[in-house]
């Protein structure tokens, strides 16, 4: 894949997914338009195809007309599938059976943002790094424990490749650009986006903590990076406290003043954010959320988090079925949060 310079021109087919995002696949296609401009020659052609031909709705509500249906698509040399929110209610049989036919016929077989869930489900990732959206990592690991996945702002191993999505889809595509046809064309094209340095792929996805917290003090980054990597099982204060070396008191300081908040709230508030994304993008039970962020019981979870988000979990989740027009799977959910917690004590 893209290593072949003489192979020209490349076709990349394009499979979209509905509420794909729009600013993942702009950034992958793009790159290949432009790189027939830079060179003066047709280097790539790019196919965009969706499950029945239809055109496709991206999460932006903006349409993209398809060329042509997956189904009668025969053979493909490099097959990207671009999705974006609520990918769980997009994966269908069709999709991703074409998915592994172009597998087992040699394809290169890749995504763009959350489409890396739709190649799980496919077994297209056995063996394989990948990545997906820093947003949707957590639920990702929950759903394929088995499979190697990074933080990276996109993979490639042997004949996959996988992008969190973004801009990262940019970063991506220049690569395997400079791949094939030399950094040189690679580089005139991303100075013709005006984009100042091509991102390796082990870049890491999310801003540095004190870039997105808008806070240097460097003991507090430590505490909150050690929060981030324990919200399943949470760090008592006096242990956050002891591994900064600081007094519980002087942590509690440290939030107040930079935070506005105290040590235990914060930590809290991102147990919850986690537990916000799960009920999103997976179909664990809500009990088995709560114990994933750190919460000794389905009950009390469900009342932090009402106190949070003015909803209870199973409300929550009512309220994104309501709007994807999925059908609810008869679950302990279906029981409401106390009988989960029945459950959970039995």
């Amino acid at each position: 894949m893209f290593d072949d310079p003489s192979e020209v021109p490349l076709q990349v087919d394009f499979v979209l997914v509905p509420e794909f995002s729009l600013m993942a696949f702009t950034s992958a296609v793009e790159p290949l338009r432009s790189a027939n401009r830079m060179s003066g020659r047709l280097l790539y052609r790019w196919r965009i195809l969706s499950r029945d031909g239809e055109p496709v709705q991206a999460s932006n509500g903006i349409e993209v007309v398809a060329a042509g249906s997956i189904r009668d698509t025969d053979r493909s040399k490099v097959v990207c599938v671009v999705a974006g929110i609520n990918v769980h209610d997009h994966v269908d049989e069709r999709t991703v059976g074409f998915l592994r036919r172009m597998a087992r016929q040699g394809a290169a077989v890749g995504a763009l943002c959350t489409g890396t869930h739709i190649l799980a489900k496919a077994g297209l990732l056995d063996d394989r790094s990948c990545t997906i959206h820093w947003e949707n990592i957590g639920g990702f690991i929950e759903e394929f424990p088995e499979i190697e996945t990074t933080t990276d702002i996109y993979e490639i191993d042997r004949d996959r490749f996988t992008c969190s999505g973004g801009i990262a889809a940019l970063d991506m595509m220049l690569h395997l650009i400079g791949r094939q046809h030399g950094q040189s064309l690679a580089n005139d094209i991303s100075e013709q986006f005006i984009h100042d340095r091509i991102r390796e792929p082990h870049d890491h996805q999310r801003m540095e903590l004190r870039t997105r917290l808008g806070v240097s003090h460097p003991k507090l980054i430590a505490v909150i990076s050690e929060m981030e990597g324990n919200l399943e099982e949470p760090l008592s204060q006096t242990e956050l406290a002891v591994e900064a070396g600081l007094s519980t008191r002087q942590l509690e300081r440290l939030f107040r003043k930079y935070l506005a908040s105290t040590p235990t709230r914060y930590y809290l508030n991102l147990r919850l954010q986690r537990a916000r994304h799960l009920l999103a993008q997976t179909s664990m039970s809500i009990l088995s959320v709560a114990l994933a962020c750190g919460f000794v019981s389905a009950s009390h979870f469900s009342k932090c988090y009402r106190e949070c988000f003015g909803k209870t979990p199973r409300a929550e989740r009512a309220v994104r079925h309501d709007m994807s027009g999925a059908g609810n799977v008869p679950s302990a959910d279906d029981l409401g949060d106390d009988a989960e917690d029945q459950m959970a004590a039995g």
